[in-house]
């Protein structure tokens, strides 16, 4: 369901839902909830695609050492799906940071929302929103960088290995 709807539609429901099955919710309350649950739909398929992108055969070699479920996954699978779920996750994480700026239309002031309001004050939207543009940019660039560090690590760990 929250991946087959706009984050903005599921902003929506949870802000005026709520209220309805009698559960008042404040502005910041209805977008964490509405972020952490579109949030972990796309995270849980993107970790599910990538551990089953791990090849089929080390799951049967980790089976044929003796290895419970359990420590197969912690030893043998994930840690090869996390070289993999590295970028799609970070860029997904990016794209989550940028979607805050929906969470605008039930009232909750995040970044676009002050830079709004702080242009209806000034008069100045092209400073103002190129300000809030940077702001953005220096929020999501270190995910970024910190992906290539993570990807660079990993593929160090796995040529040593």
């Amino acid at each position: 369901m929250f991946r087959g709807t706009p984050l903005l539609l599921q902003l929506f429901l949870v802000f005026f839902g709520a209220p309805v099955i009698g559960f008042e919710v404040d502005p910041w309350t209805a977008a964490a909830v509405a972020l952490t649950l579109n949030a972990g739909s796309f995270l849980g398929e993107i970790w599910r695609g990538c551990i089953e992108a791990v090849p089929r055969g080390q799951w049967e070699a980790a089976a044929a050492l003796g290895l419970n479920y359990r420590t197969r996954l912690r030893d043998v699978i994930l840690p090869q799906a996390l070289k993999i779920a590295v970028p799609p996750t970070v860029g997904y994480l990016v794209q989550v940071i940028k979607g805050t700026s929906l969470a605008a239309i039930i009232g909750f002031t995040e970044l676009t929302r002050a830079g709004q309001i702080v242009n209806n004050a000034t008069f100045e939207p092209m400073v103002v929103f190129s300000i809030v543009a940077v702001l953005y940019f220096l929020l999501c660039w270190p995910l970024s960088l910190l992906a290539g560090r993570m990807e660079r690590r990993l593929a160090l760990a796995q040529a040593r290995a």
